[in-house]
């Protein structure tokens, strides 16, 4: 019984075909993210602008302009804070924002997988 298991599976192995491999197109982008709402000293306002949850949004956004399909592949820098005085009477708060992000996106290159339009 075992044997013939063995055998089985051993041709079952030896017929399947390989999958084809799905290729990608890869795109950079450089872009900047949008200031904080609110006024903070430029310690908290800098803190505010990288943390990671921002960076997350920013470059799935970032990725999705693009068009249907682009997706994330990787944050290459974050880029660097920049801030700005506000406009209030307490002229020691700021409002910060990441300039020159950039990001990779990527994208199923269309006909490497599944059927072709229009094909049968």
């Amino acid at each position: 019984m075992k044997f013939n298991l063995i055998c089985l599976s051993m041709a079952l192995t030896f017929f399947t075909g390989t999958a084809l491999a799905t290729e990608f197109i890869y795109r950079d982008l450089m872009a900047n993210t949008l200031a904080s709402p609110g006024c903070e000293t430029e310690a908290a306002a800098i803190a505010a602008a990288s943390k990671p949850y921002n960076i997350k949004r920013f470059s799935k956004l970032f990725c999705q302009s693009q068009g249907y399909g682009w997706h994330v592949k990787e944050v290459k820098d974050i880029g660097k804070a920049v801030c700005t005085t506000c406009t209030s009477p307490n002229q020691s708060k700021n409002q910060c924002h990441l300039e020159d992000m950039v990001v990779t996106c990527k994208r199923i290159k269309p006909g490497s997988v599944g059927m072709l339009p229009g094909k049968s």
